[in-house]
């Protein structure tokens, strides 16, 4: 299996100039940093460093908090963080952390691994979430270097895959040094799959960074929007679910005055598209990347640029979770949560299953099926005051755990 593995990657890397220019073309790559895929590396390298790597924007934000504490260690040198996505290497950029620097994860092709490995020489890895790359991982371990899976994730999906070949991911799985899981379901998953040492901590997106991300949203633009009454955070909607949002949005309108709906898709490409469907229903958007004031007949705020969800969800008091009616899966509520936002779902959340479960038992989320339940939802919402503040005190005690409990484990590697 490893054969086949290595040789549809070498396969890949034949046909990668293709694939990175089709991706700068859709201004998905850095057309100055593409290189470091497939080889190119920055000249320095550091014997005391550390290496995280996760996907996206997602992953990476949920090592932060852990990244700002070992940034305080006198023993950990420099801290090297590779991702995936251009999304991440752009708020990765505005941290403002000293030890930190990005490089884009290679291609996972064995001779590219070796020479990746060779240049860095890290002291300790620490994948995140679900990022399990085999050729990478083998040659780690042929090395002794300490390898960690920190904050695992493994959906029902992703454990079908591996569990197909399970020979070969035994293989894998069980060249880790520890693996720090979220939830039970996954620590279940990753000894199916051949894992030894596991620890559920729980889901460090419940910690809360304190390094100040550069707000890039017009300070006139917010402000603008607190003169109206915000009825909910959509985030990462997927095709269906706008109209859903703007539905609800239509017949609140009819009973209240001065409102507007925040809406954040998940492909902020369909913006246009999502523009003219809202228009038709008779609703006026506003497209964030304007960078004009709203109107005082806006109804929809569309936000069409990266990285900014949680300045809006500071502004929101109910998030309505994307891809849960129109999809498969649902999304990551934590920050929502965190941010002091009562979260709205519908049925289909999948991935997180035990995080909505909490949220759930503390009385944070609530499951609904169509418009009318969400708009009776936000009605219901609108007349508790000072809930924001309960939930945010809720939410810091068990982030503040978690982090603490993440830290222990991985001091033992660096």
């Amino acid at each position: 299996m490893l054969y086949i593995y290595r040789l549809a990657i070498n396969l890949i890397f034949l046909i990668s100039p293709i694939i990175i220019i089709y991706r700068i073309f859709k201004k998905k790559e850095d057309p100055k940093r593409f290189f470091e895929k497939i080889g190119k590396f920055e000249k320095s390298s550091n014997n005391n460093l550390i290496w995280f790597h996760g996907s996206s924007v997602g992953e990476i934000l949920s090592v932060i908090p852990l990244i700002e504490k070992l940034e305080k260690k006198n023993r950990v040198k420099k801290i090297l963080i590779t991702s995936n996505t251009l999304s991440s290497a752009k708020i990765i950029k505005k941290l403002k952390l000293k030890k930190i620097f990005h490089q884009f994860f290679p291609l996972d092709a064995n001779f590219l691994v070796k020479k990746f490995l060779n240049h860095w020489k890290p002291k300790a890895v620490f994948f995140i979430d679900s990022e399990i790359w085999p050729n990478m991982v083998l040659r780690i371990k042929e090395k002794n270097i300490p390898l960690v899976l920190l904050n695992a994730r493994i959906t029902k999906k992703s454990f079908q895959k591996w569990n197909f070949i399970n020979n070969f991911s035994k293989k894998i799985f069980n060249k880790f040094d520890l693996c720090l899981s979220q939830n039970n379901t996954t620590s279940n998953y990753l000894k199916t799959l051949g894992a030894k040492n596991i620890k559920k901590i729980g889901n460090l997106k419940f910690s809360e960074s304190s390094s100040d991300l550069k707000d890039r949203s017009n300070f006139k633009i917010k402000k603008s929007l607190k003169k109206k009454k915000i009825v909910f955070t959509a985030i990462s909607t997927h095709k269906g679910e706008e109209l859903l949002c703007a539905k609800v949005h239509a017949n609140l309108k009819k009973k209240y005055k001065n409102i507007i709906s925040i809406i954040i898709p998940r492909h902020i490409h369909r913006a246009e598209e999502i523009k003219d469907e809202l228009n038709l229903i008779g609703l006026n958007v506003h497209l964030h990347s304007s960078n004009k004031l709203i109107k005082n007949d806006t109804d929809i705020y569309l936000v069409d640029t990266f990285g900014e969800t949680k300045s809006f969800l500071k502004l929101s008091k109910i998030a309505f979770m994307g891809k849960s009616i129109h999809g498969y899966g649902g999304q990551n509520p934590i920050e929502a949560a965190r941010l002091g936002n009562r979260i709205v779902h519908g049925p289909n959340i999948e991935n997180f299953v035990e995080v909505y479960h909490f949220l759930k038992k503390h009385g944070i989320s609530t499951k609904i099926k169509s418009y009318k339940e969400l708009e009776k939802l936000v009605i219901k919402f609108k007349r508790k005051k000072n809930y924001s503040n309960q939930i945010i005190k809720k939410l810091a005690y068990t982030g503040n755990q978690i982090l603490l409990n993440n830290e222990k484990e991985i001091n033992k590697y660096i």
